[in-house]
């Protein structure tokens, strides 16, 4: 066999269903969508971050295979998803066919996600939590309405569009969004602050600095 791509994670149906279980588990808990839109995302972008930034080829599709999965432990718990992720990974991605080290390394990556209790430990972990936090958009809004009451449902709705751009030469890679006034830079900030310096501390392991911008404004200036 050769070796596995991230089609071959996809196609799986115990990750299919533990990812779909995690995002009903999340619509339960009032958390926004977390199902196969959300991974999408991160896994394209997981794998995008790292072609810009001229990784090797093996190391840019086990970043896209680590954000297909990232957030199977939501379909235990909200709390400590990350690693408890990680450890159902394990016997699955062994069954697939992955060898030990390339499982260990999206397991790290994959435990290493949340901001409370993570830190960046390598290229494809690093990719990961830059994508993952910055899946900030009113798509994942659930069934497009938002609870005003809701900081969280309130700041995702008013971000109309947001992307990632990665300069390889400058070596900086830049998160920008825009936001219309039913919400506030103050409000983004204040859910978005410890995933934004996570982000950051990704960005510099990465050899990288990391600028947030709102509406055309840099928002965290950081020293070059």
């Amino acid at each position: 066999m050769g070796r596995l791509l991230v089609e071959d994670v996809r196609n799986n149906e115990k990750i299919s269903i533990l990812i779909n279980t995690a995002n009903d588990v999340m619509a339960e808990m009032g958390y926004t969508e977390h199902g196969i839109r959300h991974v999408s995302y991160v896994s394209k972008a997981s794998a995008e971050i790292l072609t810009k930034l001229k990784f090797p080829e093996r190391t840019i599709e086990l970043a896209a295979i680590a954000g297909w999965v990232h957030d199977v432990g939501n379909s235990i718990n909200r709390k400590h998803h990350g690693m408890t992720g990680a450890v159902l990974l394990y016997p699955i991605l062994q069954e697939i066919g992955f060898d030990m080290k390339e499982t260990a390394i999206i397991m790290s990556a994959v435990g290493n996600h949340e901001e409370e209790n993570g830190i960046p430990v390598s290229p494809v972990s690093a990719a990961l939590i830059i994508a993952d936090k910055s899946d900030a958009h009113r798509t994942r809004v659930r069934n497009g309405k938002f609870d005003p009451y809701d900081i969280h449902d309130k700041v995702n709705y008013s971000i109309k569009k947001n992307w990632l751009d990665v300069d390889p030469e400058q070596k900086i890679i830049r998160y920008e969004m825009l936001m219309d006034n039913s919400s506030s830079v103050m409000e983004f900030m204040q859910i978005f602050m410890t995933r934004m310096r996570m982000c950051e501390k990704a960005a510099k392991f990465l050899g990288c600095a990391f600028d947030i911008i709102i509406n055309g404004a840099v928002i965290n200036n950081q020293v070059r």
